[in-house]
């Protein structure tokens, strides 16, 4: 099997983890937004506005999506936290450079 190599941090964004999500609605399960917030307990708006883009993922979220179309909520609670950790570095990096380590 071969191996690749990742390199680390990434120079372009992370996809938010609602850019998935979208694409297994509408690709793979094929179910209309409307109705997986309908099944998934929770409101159009919020749901729209994670695969938007525009709201994180949360834990509630990502365990509600991964029961409606049979995933695991991990991943996308680690896409949130990578797409969340890289947009801090990104708006911090003038501040992290003024900061001296302890050690």
């Amino acid at each position: 099997m071969a191996e690749y190599k990742v390199r680390l941090p990434l120079k372009r964004p992370p996809t938010h983890p609602g850019a998935l999500m979208r694409e297994i609605l509408e690709e793979h399960v094929k179910v209309p937004i409307a109705e997986a917030a309908r099944r998934m307990k929770v409101s159009r708006q919020s749901l729209y506005a994670v695969l938007n883009g525009a709201s994180a993922v949360t834990a509630d979220m990502a365990v509600r999506f991964a029961k409606l179309t049979g995933g695991t909520p991990e991943l996308f609670v680690q896409m949130q936290a990578n797409y969340d950790l890289w947009h801090a570095q990104a708006r911090l990096k003038v501040t992290l450079a003024r900061i001296k380590p302890a050690a």
